[in-house]
């Protein structure tokens, strides 16, 4: 069985534990960049790296596909449905991950599977964007439309700032995505689900508003409820997403789903679970591989 990995760094924790875990379970693996992907119609093979087809390839697990242009963006996500198309199994599949990576698609999404997650307003224009602001109560969080690790992520208490926030974001195109902010008291949880599972938790505890592990928050061992598990499956099942971290805030009894990750990285978190993550996402991928 032959299982490729999309990704760049042999050295990458996640990576290094992916290719262990697939050789110990008898199992080919490769690591091949996305951006070196090689496309041919009219000859074979169809999809190539390096000169090494992939078409006849079990499943790839799809670690990270890096941002770029539009075109380059595009492409890169082609490659991956045409795997799909010439039976080759992606987790997460292309139009999974394309649902996941567009924040206002996947609050949309949310919304309309009955999941509660903070009120939200998307705008090209300034004038509506200032709008919004007051609209959400002069205090919002303003994400960029496509982003990870909290990077981009403003929070904006004062008029004053929102203007020249958002006469920044015009300046760059940007299109203006605000969410009203839940007060979460600097910790809010992530959810690891693979397949219909809930394998691991985690509170995450920062000294400021913002809980990304990579913004320096701390990973704190947790055991969620069975309605959060519900929840975050639900979410999962929405998007059609085969793994997934779900990040959750409960604010006065609610709970709100803010995000889900199409490539989740599970590092932090398996500093505070004895859960074998990895053994885990790759059993789940072999199971489906019949």
């Amino acid at each position: 069985m032959k299982i490729g990995i999309i990704g760049s760094d042999r050295k990458e924790w996640h990576i290094k534990r992916l290719l262990m875990e697939l050789e110990n379970q008898g199992a080919e693996a490769y690591l091949f960049p996305i951006t070196k992907m090689k496309a041919t119609i009219g000859n074979k093979p169809r999809l190539s790296v390096k000169g090494y087809p992939i078409d006849d390839y079990d499943a790839v697990i799809v670690r990270r596909v890096p941002g770029g242009t539009a075109e380059q963006v595009f492409y890169r996500m082609d490659t991956l449905h045409r795997l799909d198309e010439m039976g080759v199994r992606v987790f997460n599949p292309a139009d999974s991950i394309e649902k996941a990576v567009d924040k206002y698609y996947t609050s949309a999404l949310l919304e309309e599977a009955g999941i509660k997650t903070p009120t939200t307003i998307v705008t090209e224009s300034f004038n509506e964007a200032m709008k919004a602001f007051k609209e959400l109560g002069e205090d919002v969080i303003v994400k960029p439309l496509f982003g990870s690790l909290g990077m981009g992520i403003t929070r904006v208490t004062s008029e004053d700032v929102a203007y020249r926030v958002f006469r920044a974001l015009e300046m760059t195109k940007s299109v203006f995505y605000l969410q009203k902010y839940i007060p979460h008291k600097g910790e809010d949880i992530r959810v690891f689900v693979i397949g219909d599972e809930v394998v691991a938790s985690m509170k995450r505890v920062s000294d400021n508003w913002k809980t990304n592990i990579s913004a320096g928050a701390k990973a704190v061992k947790h055991q969620v409820s069975k309605e959060i598990q519900e929840i975050c499956l639900k979410a999962a099942r929405k998007l059609g997403l085969e793994y997934t971290g779900v990040d959750v805030i409960v604010s006065e009894d609610d709970i709100y789903v803010i995000e889900l990750n199409s490539t989740p990285g599970w590092e932090g978190l398996q500093t505070v679970t004895e859960i074998n993550i990895t053994k885990k996402l790759v059993e789940h991928v072999l199971s489906k591989l019949g």
